[in-house]
């Protein structure tokens, strides 16, 4: 208690705790909201979390002392990349490669796409499948910097936040309460000088460029019952697969001014925790009010969620999608609903056929149906036969209708033909895309 023996509410104990976590993901948008880094000047809870989390991003041994932790990426730190593998990806020229972050990001975006097509009722329906087919004609560069412009309302709430901070340190002057007059102020101080510093740094998409003259590609992601097939343009292929946000400093490796705005977050964490005691009911009421104003307006930005304006910025600034308005040529994306797993891996493949290289279809299709017995070995055989004789040989760009041709030798036996029966359903699918398809030409 103060030595004038009034009764506080000694909250000083959590003040630094409180709202750490929600503190962290707010700040990460002002890496992409234009000016976001000059708001950051009020009052707010967690400064004991954020100043572990910016220190642990310090390389040095005091620092590593100071604020033991791993030594994350500021990307990782904000939540702009995950240690996550992304889905399987199988090309159809070199096989398969692992991705990450940007790939996810990409696939779950697929989910919420709408149904173009679906399995006609006389096709077989066990466990429904989804393909998404992308067609990637624009050639992003590398980097890309993503910026959006913050809306309004969070810019009032921004200013409401900070007059409220000012307000309160005023009335804490007004009533004598200097103890807490000073520890809001020092809280607004160190809060806008660790904004300003965190937003510093870059946030970048890059990923690496292939060669000028490279071919176009194509290749699938593969997930538990979906299909992403892509194809398109070598760079955009590399930006899905390869890319990646990076958040570069260029105070890096060592981060020494991050490791200052972490020195004076914990200065204000070890202030509120000896001054805030001293101060008077009424002081200590406006400081826990200006953290009640400053936690809801963390909570409103932590609440924007940072992989939705990840996937916007990959599907609209990267890749391209989106309704044309400019000359630059405009990625698609449809999703087909398929009635069994293996019509739409067969479609796959017939979707893949062009541009394959020689025995990629064969190990895509192995991925795939991961089945080796002496029957599912029979019926790949004769899949890849029809499509290497009537699509990869050319005679799939004329207008008669691709038929699989099955040898009836074993076709007496039930699981040959309910995958016949599969074939057929993928080869009618087939037929309504190329149907679209050259109605669009």
């Amino acid at each position: 208690m103060p030595a004038n023996g009034e009764f506080n509410l000694d909250i000083s104990g959590v003040a630094g705790f409180f709202g750490g976590d929600v503190a962290v993901t707010a700040m990460a948008t002002v890496h992409v909201y234009r000016g976001r880094r000059w708001l950051g000047w009020y009052n707010q809870p967690g400064s004991y979390e954020v100043a572990r989390r910016y220190g642990q991003l310090c390389s040095g041994r005091f620092w590593d002392t100071l604020y033991p932790g791993p030594n994350n990426t500021p990307a990782l730190v904000f939540k702009f990349d995950t240690p996550q593998p992304g889905p399987k990806y199988m090309s159809a020229q070199s096989g398969a490669s692992p991705t990450g972050h940007a790939a996810r990001l990409l696939f779950e975006g697929c989910r919420s796409l709408p149904l173009r097509y679906t399995p006609a009722a006389n096709h077989r329906r066990t466990s429904p499948g989804f393909l998404t087919i992308i067609d990637l004609p624009y050639a992003p560069t590398t980097p890309i910097i993503p910026r959006r412009t913050q809306g309004t309302a969070a810019n009032l709430l921004a200013a409401l936040s900070i007059a409220v901070s000012l307000t309160a340190s005023a009335l804490c002057a007004y009533l004598e309460d200097w103890y807490s007059c000073a520890v809001i102020l020092l809280g607004v101080i160190t809060n806008g000088v660790s904004c300003y510093v965190i937003g510093r740094g870059t946030l970048q998409f890059t990923f690496p460029e292939p060669d000028k003259d490279s071919p176009s590609g194509s290749g699938i992601l593969i997930g538990k019952d979906e299909l992403v097939l892509l194809r398109g343009s070598k760079p955009a292929l590399h930006a899905i697969t390869r890319g990646q946000f990076v958040l570069d400093y260029s105070s890096k490796p060592q981060y020494l001014d991050i490791a200052l705005s972490s020195t004076l977050l914990s200065i204000q964490f070890l202030a509120q925790l000896l001054l805030i005691p001293q101060g008077k009911l009424s002081g200590q009421l406006i400081f826990l009010g200006t953290f009640a104003v400053s936690a809801a307006y963390n909570s409103f930005l932590s609440s924007l969620d940072i992989e939705s304006i990840q996937r916007a910025f990959l599907l609209e600034d990267v890749l391209h999608v989106g309704p044309a308005d400019d000359a630059l040529p405009r990625a698609t994306m449809e999703k087909y609903e398929l009635g069994t797993w293996t019509t739409m891996s067969v479609l796959a493949l017939m979707l893949l056929a062009p541009s394959a290289e020689k025995g990629m279809l064969g190990r895509i299709l192995d991925e795939l149906l991961p089945n080796h017995t002496d029957l599912w070995g029979y019926w790949k055989a004769q899949v890849l036969q029809n499509i290497q004789d009537k699509i990869r040989s050319g005679s799939a760009d004329s207008d008669e209708e691709f038929r699989f041709e099955f040898s009836s030798a074993e076709g007496y036996r039930p699981l040959l033909q309910l995958l016949y029966k599969d074939s057929h359903a993928a080869a009618e699918m087939y037929a309504q895309y190329r149907g679209k398809w050259h109605s669009a030409k």
